[in-house]
């Protein structure tokens, strides 16, 4: 059984502002299908006018937030996750506020006076998405909230913690002081590649984590891209999650490589094995939007891991959670999961 404060997350709140839109749009601000992005100065003014132009629905995201969230739901135990990360003192922080407590989640949430709360602007085109985050307030998260008593107990409180690659743009030094407090006192330390532009542009942020991480969640075009990135030469899904999960480790404990494949097998590589597991599919007229998939996949296999269920089961709830979610609008939900 999960106990309170089992899983802790920390990552970038971000409120999605959700729409489909169409070809011309994603042109126009030089957006490709199925990426991930940070908001440059040109895409500034598309936030107005997808409110303008297109069918707009709120919905409280950001990765980790999406993860924990998608945990809690399956998990039903309130306050068996908890959750930090910057927002603004403004209408859409109170948003997120209250959205998180509805979701059944403890949040701490660190309020900064000056930036906004952050957005995400998700573009949905014939259910595919891609992602334009402007991080804002999520961008001013400070070690030092994480070091307030109460806020530290939260770490201490957890034995697993989950963290998408995407806090590495925001707070190297807080991941650092979880991962270190993970691996001293034998707990469970994850993180998600999450973006291409991540394994890029954040590499040696990174690499400076990875020998931490026990756990290493990411898709195939992320994957990819790390391989290319450190120079494998291989474009192998399998190889690749073969090779992360061997990378130096920090504690005894072996590191599982999780990677998604959209419609095809998940890989698990553990222990110098490769495992795949079929995903369930779903017919094209059944898909909704993708936005928030592979975080639902997460927060489906970490509600399992933290009842320490065998990895397979882990894989079979993040299944299930990923084809609920793709089934409607944004990283939602109905009110009970019906995993069995």
């Amino acid at each position: 059984m999960a106990s309170e404060g089992i899983l802790l997350g920390m990552g970038n709140p971000l409120l999605d502002i959700s729409a489909v839109v169409d070809e011309d749009f994603l042109k126009k601000y030089d957006i490709t299908l199925n990426n991930a992005i940070l908001a440059e100065e040109k895409h500034v003014p598309m936030y107005d006018e997808m409110g303008a132009k297109y069918n707009v629905e709120y919905i409280a995201g950001g990765a980790t937030q999406n993860s924990i969230k998608v945990a809690q739901w399956m998990l039903q135990i309130p306050g068996a996750t908890s959750y930090m990360g910057c927002i603004g003192k403004d209408k859409f922080g109170e948003e997120m506020k209250k959205n998180s407590k509805l979701a059944g989640v403890n949040v701490h949430y660190y309020e900064d006076e000056t930036a906004a709360t952050g957005t995400c602007a998700v573009c949905v085109v014939s259910g595919e998405r891609s992602l334009v985050a402007n991080l804002s307030a999520a961008n001013c998260y400070k070690s030092e909230h994480l070091k307030r008593p109460e806020n530290w107990a939260l770490v201490e409180k957890a034995k697993y913690y989950y963290i998408a690659g995407f806090f590495l743009t925001v707070s190297l030094e807080s991941i650092q002081l979880v991962a270190e407090h993970a691996a001293a006192n034998n707990k469970v330390f994850m993180m998600n590649l999450a973006a291409p532009f991540i394994c890029e542009f954040f590499r040696e942020a990174l690499e400076k984590v990875l020998p931490y991480m026990d756990f290493v969640f990411g898709n195939e075009t992320e994957a990819r891209t790390f391989s290319r990135v450190h120079g494998w030469e291989t474009e192998n899904v399998e190889e690749i999650a073969l090779k992360i999960s061997e990378w130096p480790k920090v504690s005894a404990r072996k590191r599982i490589t999780v990677i998604t494949q959209g419609a095809d097998p998940v890989v698990v590589a553990e222990d110098g094995k490769v495992k795949l597991f079929p995903v369930i599919l779903l017919p094209k007229e059944k898909l909704v939007d993708t936005n928030g998939a592979g975080d639902a996949f997460v927060g489906g296999f970490l509600s399992q891991l933290v009842q320490e269920k065998s990895i397979d089961e882990c894989v079979r709830a993040g299944c299930y959670a990923a084809n609920v979610i793709i089934q409607r609008s944004g990283c939602t939900y109905p009110e009970k999961p019906d995993f069995k």
